[in-house]
């Protein structure tokens, strides 16, 4: 199905971006309030469980995907790594880092995201690189630093090297996921979201149930916690995996990842108003800013040169008359 086609049959690009980008930033911040009580694996399997129960239960209500599901059930191969990078890596990651440094500063680490994902572009994919985006990416990564190192450990106890690993820990999940982005489009271009993601979200909870069944003890989760996991995975994260998906077969990884950019920016100011932090002084502001310049001049458009025929006539030169 062409992108013009997938347009048509659903909600604009525009409108998909704006929803995705309000989702992703309010599970941020729920889930960097889940995190501070409860073990971030357990977040993590338990939210990709409740997503995997009501994708696979939307997928069943609807004939028309039964045909891709058995597509995408004989990719298994393709169906393990998604699940090991878009999931198991990405989540262990990110949920880890928030454990060590908070929701905005793991955010604003994932609004590399574009970054990211131009430079496995480029390794692997052979994509163009242009002296902007390279100098973008410096950018971007060098105002990430920043902003977590300068605003503080999210923990009163935690000092430098404990900030640090927050980052790593951020960085690997944000790299694992850029490469998520390629391999879906390479393996499931052909197949729609919603026949895909049942059986990657399900093969993604046996890979972070195992994780968390080692790791963790579930009589130190209480039932509210696994209320709050619960409502995480089903209501915000199953819908931003449906649109973000999409986007990536109908833009792009690069694009769809370059639509987080806001992200950080709403999830501080949800953090404010919810009194988990301080309003952003200058300095973080500065490296937000120079981070969001950073990602653009990465991901915006590069213009092709003008041909001869394109370029405007001198004027000592006369238009060529055409027969």
């Amino acid at each position: 199905m062409s992108g013009e086609r997938r347009a048509r049959g659903g909600l604009g690009t525009p409108a998909l971006s704006c929803l995705m980008v309000l989702l992703l930033a309010t599970g941020w911040v729920v889930s960097g309030k889940l995190v501070s009580g409860t073990p971030p694996l357990a977040v993590a399997a338990g939210r990709t469980a409740a997503s995997f129960v009501v994708l696979s239960a939307i997928s069943a209500l609807r004939p028309r995907t039964w045909t891709a599901i058995k597509v995408t059930g004989g990719r298994r191969g393709a169906v393990v790594l998604l699940a090991f990078l878009g999931f198991f890596a990405y989540y262990t990651g990110t949920l880890l880092g928030i454990d060590r440094m908070g929701a905005s500063r793991v955010g604003l680490v994932v609004s590399l995201l574009p970054c990211i994902t131009f430079v496995i572009g480029i390794v692997a994919f052979r994509e163009q690189a242009g002296t902007r985006r390279v100098l973008g990416t410096l950018l971007a990564v060098a105002a990430a630093l920043g902003y977590a190192l300068e605003d503080g450990p999210a923990r009163g106890d935690a000092g430098t090297g404990v900030l640090v690993a927050g980052v790593l820990f951020a960085l690997a999940g944000t790299f694992a996921y850029a490469l998520y982005g390629y391999v879906y489009r390479k393996h499931m271009s052909d197949v729609p979201p919603l026949a895909a993601l049942p059986a990657v979200t399900g093969a993604g909870t046996v890979m972070l149930g195992l994780a968390a069944a080692v790791c963790v003890s579930p009589g130190d989760i209480s039932v509210t916690q696994w209320a709050g996991v619960a409502v995480l995975g089903a209501v915000l994260t199953a819908p931003v995996f449906v649109i973000s998906h999409e986007l990536i077969l109908r833009k792009g990884p690069l694009f769809t990842s370059s639509v987080a950019l806001v992200v950080p920016f709403l999830v501080r100011l949800g953090e404010w108003a919810w009194g988990e932090a301080d309003a952003p002084g200058p300095a973080s502001l500065l490296f937000l800013a120079l981070c969001s310049a950073g990602v653009w001049m990465t991901v915006a458009p590069v213009r092709a040169p003008a041909t001869e025929e394109d370029r405007p006539l001198n004027p000592t030169q006369t238009e060529r008359s055409t027969p």
